[in-house]
């Protein structure tokens, strides 16, 4: 068999498995994403939790790099000035974290809140598809 007439069928066999609907939809390797509003809740509430731990705990351990690379500094130490990289770059850290756990929970509050909008806004067309379809009995 030819080179291109081998290619020809292997990717005829691939595309007719990328278009097959597994057969388990919902186990592994197959099926719909499926995300429950408690899930969302659970997951966005502990990165909310995280978020106040940081902003918090983080800080304080901040400040007191902060006050001891002064002192070192005001002492001629030498690691004064690394201590106070340490606190530049930890703060810098501790910001873009509070950030990400800032915005994965209020990105899974919007989500959630969007879903419920979205199903009630699909379950009101439904009704009136429903009620027509009573008529036409």
């Amino acid at each position: 068999m030819a080179f291109e007439d081998e290619w020809r069928q292997s990717h005829a066999n691939v595309a007719v498995r990328l278009n097959q609907v597994p057969r388990n939809p919902g186990g592994p390797g197959g099926g719909d994403l499926v995300a429950h509003a408690d899930d969302l809740g659970v997951v966005g509430g502990d990165a909310y939790k995280l978020y106040e731990a940081l902003r918090t705990d983080g800080d304080r351990a901040r400040q007191t790099s902060f006050e001891a690379a002064r002192a070192l500094s005001a002492d001629n130490f030498t690691s004064g000035d690394a201590l106070m990289r340490v606190h530049d770059r930890w703060g810098t850290q501790l910001s873009t974290l509070k950030d990400a756990c800032a915005q994965i929970s209020n990105h899974l509050d919007y989500s959630v809140a969007r879903h419920a909008k979205d199903d009630a806004a699909v379950l009101g067309s439904l009704a009136q598809v429903s009620v027509i379809t009573g008529y036409l009995k």
